[in-house]
């Protein structure tokens, strides 16, 4: 929450943020352009509907956005942490998730809002998000010291971050839904980790269906490896830091 210290409205600003961007898109895409899904669901009847798909997407891009774009320098912007005392460094991804999820949170509110305000039922199967949001944090956890490790070692890892995450942006389903692909094409859509998360989250809010069980166990297990791998892979090579640093 450093990035709000000092403003008038202070952590007010996580708040006011969505609202604001949530009204744009609303305004973009409802008013402007006149953006319309064809799904059968009747929240898709609404003028907002391609506004709240997209802020759906955006709240778990912005999510895995804010902790990878940041992991490469995590390790080169906390120098002290490293040479002058012991200290868990291991934790450092931890604070940085720590804050995007809770910037998260406060955008899913923001949204859940907007569908009351629009006349729209909240689903029950919202009590599903959690488990559909947990393995994605796994993945996060583990990427984040894979990252944070190298880029200790490899400086330039952060300049091919931010192009990869750029990538992800528009390879993922957040301007428009997976079944908006050709059959041929769709599957490959999935290789991105963020497109299996993107379409449970908006299937539980927003059309109130049940998540991909048999998905989500694959994706727990890809997730549990790639957070080991990472904390491994992160321990073992902590030794050096202080003598790249």
């Amino acid at each position: 929450m450093s990035r709000y210290k000092g403003s008038f409205l202070g952590l007010l600003w996580s708040l006011v943020n969505p609202i604001l961007m949530l009204a744009i898109y609303t305004f973009v895409f409802g008013v402007v352009f006149k953006a319309r899904l064809d799904q059968n669901n009747s929240l898709y009847d609404d003028k907002a509907a391609f506004a709240l798909v997209l802020f759906a997407g955006l709240i778990v891009y912005n999510l895995f956005n804010e902790c990878i774009g940041r992991a490469p320098r995590l390790i080169l912007t906390h120098v002290n942490y490293v040479k002058k005392i012991i200290f868990p460094l291991e934790i450092l991804p931890w604070v940085t998730l720590g804050a995007a999820l809770f910037q998260a949170c406060i955008s899913y509110l923001v949204l859940l809002t907007f569908l009351l305000v629009l006349g729209h039922t909240l689903h029950w199967t919202l009590i599903f998000m959690p488990i559909v949001i947990l393995p994605l944090l796994l993945f996060i956890m583990g990427f984040s010291w894979l990252l944070a490790s190298i880029g200790v070692f490899v400086r330039d890892i952060g300049q091919f971050i931010g192009l990869l995450l750029t990538m992800m942006l528009f390879l993922s389903p957040i301007f428009y839904p997976a079944s908006a692909l050709p059959e041929s094409v769709r599957d490959y859509l999935f290789l991105n980790p963020l497109t299996f998360i993107i379409e449970q989250t908006r299937g539980i809010i927003l059309a109130g269906s049940l998540p991909s069980w048999s998905g989500l166990i694959i994706y727990y297990l890809i997730a549990v490896l790639v957070a080991w791998i990472g904390l491994i892979w992160f321990q073992k090579t902590r030794k050096g830091f202080a003598d790249v640093l």
